[in-house]
This record gives C-alpha cells, structure tokens and sequence, in this order.
C-alpha cells in the first residue's frame, strides 16, 4: 500500500482526489465506522495527506469490486 503515484490517466487520478476532497465534510456526525475514520484522519496527518489516503482507499475499493464483479457494501 503505497502512495497515489502519478501514473495512470490524470483526469481520473483529479476526479479521485476531488472525489475525497467532499468525504471529510460529509461524515461529520455520523456513526458508521468509515465515516469516524474519514472524519478523524485529516486530525491525526494534516489535511491534504488525509485526502490522499482517502482517494487511495477509494480507488483500490473501486478496483476491488469491477475486478471481482461485487456489489458495494458498507462495513460493518
């Protein structure tokens, strides 16, 4: 688990980013244990590294689920 290199297409790379940019603010108040992480992690390593590591979360997810074919489920 690295870092979000720049390779690969920049357009979709910006979309991630901007992408993770909105999840902060969205999971403020609420009880689902992502969100907590999401909400917590820009306290915990500065802003712009939370929203890296948030992007790269949600790209390996999204990788995860078109390789396997699976639907999304929220975690437990």
């Amino acid at each position: 688990m690295g870092r979000v290199a720049k390779a690969g297409h920049a357009s979709l790379r910006t979309l991630v980013i901007l992408g993770a940019r909105s999840l902060p603010n969205a999971a403020k108040g609420k009880a689902e244990s992502v969100n907590r992480w999401t909400f917590k992690l820009p306290e915990r390593r500065g802003y712009w590294r939370a929203v890296v590591a948030i992007a790269a979360k949600n790209a390996r997810t999204a990788w995860a689920m078109l390789s396997r074919g699976e639907r999304f489920v929220m975690p437990a």
